[in-house]
């Protein structure tokens, strides 16, 4: 009988082993060692080349790591498979890697993901990235990717996470995507993506995070939206959306975020979103929607964050409100919500940031404000709310922001303000409160903005809170002298006390304070004295506003130690000095205002070492200027000269930057500024950003006007009256077609009006009385609107509307002038007075002047630049 041996014991015993057969196992052996070290050097070969493209590594994460000399497995961020040990996983997040992706790559066919968010590659995205059948995780993030997305991405059929964020990718989102319906995770967030937002988006259907944020997409959400039934975070936020939010989202029952907020999306906020009842954050804020906010928003009971600000919603502030006692933040603010604050909202306990201003909100600030003890920011400002401030706001000692300025509030400032430990910004500037400031804000030791304009607060100012860097007390009825304690606010940058009653000389120590100090308004007040003369060097002061004092001696020359200075404004004080020359160094300065002063001597040799080529406002009127018009300084005045003017941003009207939770703020502190034309003095608060104005009057300059301010052509208004200028009036000056006001009058100006200045469409204003000018007056256009009154006192004038019969050949004074002691009182007398034919004319122009506060040639003034600027 047969016996069948093992093979165990064959192999024990070689002689019995066929010789073929020792070739046979040698090869395949042979063939399994090749096939593995071969795939190993393809997977080495790839990183190898993939290290190649970087061009910066600056932590030398791969350039000492990833060596020949060691096995690929034991790389940096390199992860093998146990059973075949081919790269299974790179992942080079974080690692401030710079470079392109080498399209080796794609050779890596065992990968099943790749991570290398967080560095600075850039360059296209290789196609042959989609030959990596097994690749399941993509994670892109936080580069600098360009071009366009791949149409072989569909070949990517177990792609489950597909992430591009913050990176350049244009182009539309293509097709070949949508077959990878593996997907759970697509974020294409912040990139430069345009189209509509692909219909067969609706085949993702185990999508779970959808982003596609902060891109170009346009036209309506999808209706294949409502397909994605396992979405838990939808983002659609900053693109160009629009039309209705979709029913059809109602069916996300999953949902637990959703952001379509910065798009242009109208209709009213759809019943169905209150079927969304995991929904924890809620984001449509900077839309167009209409409507009242809807009763069912009160299903949403896990909601924390609430934002609807700045849409057109209209209607109360539903009851339901009451029931989201889970909210953290809640924004309403910048909508036509109506009624009043409801009461409810005291059941927000765990609410830190509301949100209310910019509505039409009346009644009182309820009481039980005071049970939302973790609210950290409270903003009710613009609104119509009346009465007190509630007492309970005491209870708030978390809060660090409250902003209820622009109200009807009145009563006093309740000291327990003082409670506020932590407060770090307080605004209750425009309303109606009455009373002292409390010494307690004293001990607000974190507060750094105080802002209690424009009510009608009493007695002195106490002493500031330490930290103190935006302090606004202006337009009240306060007394007495700026404290000493203000030295010691060493962070201050903008300091407002204009518009009071205060007297007594301006501290020294202002002058210390310039290497923090950006603005400072004293206008308006009682002091005298000098101007402090510390102006230190490193100075950061760009605005300065001591107009309307008693201010003596002359102005100090450590001024021009404030490299940054863009407003000088001293007018309406007692200086006096020679023109200050060494404001040529200030190449900053936009806006100088001299006027009404005791300033005199000649300015024609203007040293200028800097020219003010940004210079735009210049008002030297009501002084003892003489000798000859600076023409050099016309010269230099490249913001009213030429195109450049436009493109200088006006930035006398600047803001504070103040510091908040690492946050930068700005605080604006644009109080607008005071300028003179034609004897009457306005407050523009928003204008000055386009007003072009050089006023020279009231002094004694003398000799001809030169033919260098005809190219000034962004000039509006242009005021040379009441000097001894003589010669004729330059055609030039035809050249400024920005012109809206000319006011040569009470000079010895002699010749003929140039028929030139019939080409200035604008001008509204012209004022040529008390010459000796001669001839016919210019007929058309703007000349056809101007009454005797332009033209009087020169008595070889002739033609309309001289030759007009008004009824009197009695002289009448102009009424565009003041006297020559700056009498305003002339100037309205002469309005009221009129002619006897201009009855009509006259009521009505007095009528506006003393109900509106300004005359009608200069409203017309200020819409018409509005509206001209507003076009560019």
């Amino acid at each position: 009988m047969m016996r069948l041996t093992p093979i165990s014991n064959l192999m024990a015993r070689p002689s019995f082993l066929p010789p073929f057969m020792f070739g046979l196992l040698f090869a395949t052996f042979g063939v399994i060692l090749s096939a593995k070290y071969s795939s190993i050097t393809v997977d080495q070969s790839a990183l190898l080349a993939l290290k190649s493209h970087i061009t910066h590594d600056p932590h030398n994460f791969l350039a000492t790591n990833w060596s020949t000399s060691t096995s690929v497995c034991s790389w940096i961020g390199v992860t093998c498979g146990s059973r075949h040990h081919r790269v299974t996983a790179l992942n080079l997040s974080s690692m401030d890697l710079t470079g392109t992706i080498s399209s080796q790559l794609g050779n890596l066919s065992f990968l099943a993901s790749l991570d290398i968010h967080q560095n600075s590659f850039h360059g296209t995205l290789p196609i042959e990235l989609t030959n990596l059948r097994r690749m399941k995780y993509l994670d892109f993030d936080n580069n600098s990717f360009s071009g366009e997305l791949s149409s072989t991405l569909g070949n990517l059929s177990k792609l489950e996470r597909l992430s591009l964020d913050w990176n350049q990718i244009s182009g539309r989102i293509p097709n070949s995507l949508f077959k990878c319906k593996e997907l759970k995770f697509l974020s294409l967030f912040n990139n430069s993506l345009e189209g509509s937002i692909p219909t067969e988006i609706g085949n993702l259907t185990l999508l779970e995070t959808l982003d596609l944020g902060d891109n170009y997409f346009k036209g309506e959400i999808p209706l294949v939206i409502g397909n994605l039934t396992s979405l838990q975070f939808l983002y659609l936020s900053n693109n160009n959306l629009t039309g209705e939010i979709p029913l059809v989202i109602g069916n996300l029952t999953s949902l637990r975020e959703l952001y379509l907020n910065n798009n242009k999306l109208t209709g009213e906020i759809p019943l169905v979103i209150g079927n969304l009842t995991s929904l924890r954050e809620l984001y449509l804020f900077n839309n167009k929607l209409t409507g009242e906010i809807p009763l069912v928003i009160g299903n949403l009971t896990s909601l924390q964050f609430l934002y609807l600000s700045n849409n057109n919603l209209t209607g109360e502030i539903p009851l339901v409100i009451g029931n989201l006692t889970s909210l953290r933040e809640l924004y309403l603010n910048n909508n036509k919500l109506t009624g009043e604050i409801p009461i409810v909202i005291g059941n927000l306990t765990s609410l830190q940031f509301l949100y209310l201003s910019h509505n039409k909100l009346t009644g009182e600030i309820p009481l039980v404000i005071g049970n939302l003890t973790s609210l950290r920011e409270l903003y009710l400002a613009y609104n119509k709310l009346t009465g007190k401030i509630p007492s309970t706001i005491g209870n708030l000692t978390t809060l660090e922001v409250i902003d209820l300025a622009y109200n009807n509030l009145s009563g006093e400032i309740p000291l327990v303000i003082g409670n506020l430990a932590s407060l770090q910004m307080l605004y209750l500037f425009n309303n109606r409160l009455t009373g002292e400031i409390p010494l307690v804000i004293g001990n607000l030791t974190s507060l750094q903005v105080l802002s209690l304009d424009s009510n009608k607060l009493t007695g002195r100012i106490p002493t500031p809170p330490p930290l103190l860097q935006f302090y606004a007390v202006s337009t009240n009825n306060l007394i007495g002298e700026i404290p000493s304690s203000i030295c010691n606010l060493t962070s201050l940058g903008a300091m407002a006390l204009h518009e009071n009653n205060l007297e007594g000389t301006i501290p020294k120590c202002i002058g210390n304070l310039s290497s923090s100090l950006t603005a400072v308004f004293l206008g308006n007040n009682n002091f005298h004295g000098q101007i402090p003369e510390n102006f230190a060097k490193g100075c950061m002061l760009r605005s300065l506003h001591i107009n309307n004092n008693e201010l003596g001696g002359s102005l100090p020359r450590s001024l021009g130690n404030c490299k940054a200075l863009n407003l000088l404004d001293v007018g309406n004080n007692n200086l006096n000095d020679t023109f200050p020359s060494w404001l040529g160094n200030l190449d900053q300065l936009q806006v100088l205002i001299l006027r009404s002063n005791r300033f005199y001597g000649q300015i024609e040799s203007f040293d200028i070492t800097v020219s003010l080529t940004k210079l735009r406002i210049i008002d030297l009127s009501h002084n003892n200027f003489s000798g000859y018009l600076p023409t050099l300084f016309f010269e230099h005045m490249h913001a009213i000269r030429d195109e450049y003017g436009k493109k200088v941003e006006p930035n006398y009207m600047r803001e504070v930057k103040i510091m908040k939770d690492a946050h930068l703020f700005w605080v604006n502190y644009a109080y607008g500024l005071s300028v003179t034309a034609k004897g009457l003095e306005m407050k523009f608060e928003s204008l000055l950003s386009i007003w072009m104005q050089i006023d020279l009057s009231s002094n004694q300059f003398r000799g001809e006007i030169p033919k260098i301010l005809g190219e000034l052509h962004l000039l509006i208004v242009l005021n040379l009256s009441h000097n001894c200028l003589v010669g004729p009036i330059p055609s030039s000056l035809g050249n400024l077609s920005e012109l809206e006001s000319l006011d040569l009058s009470s000079n010895k100006l002699e010749g003929r009006i140039p028929t030139e200045l019939i080409n200035l469409g604008f001008l509204e204003v012209l004022n040529l009385s008390q010459n000796n000018l001669k001839g016919p007056i210019p007929q058309g256009k703007q000349f056809d609107t101007f009454t005797n009154d332009s033209y009087m006192g020169n008595l070889d004038l002739y033609g309309l509307p001289l030759s007009k019969n008004c009824g009197t050949d009695e002289e009448t004074p102009a009424i565009f002038d003041r006297d020559d002691d700056g009498d305003e009182l002339n100037w309205k007398f002469s309005i009221l007075m009129g002619y006897g034919c201009g009855l009509v004319l006259g009521m009505s122009m007095a009528y506006i002047v003393f109900t509106t506060g300004k005359p009608w040639w200069l409203i017309r003034i200020v819409e018409r630049v509005r509206r001209r600027f507003a076009k560019r």
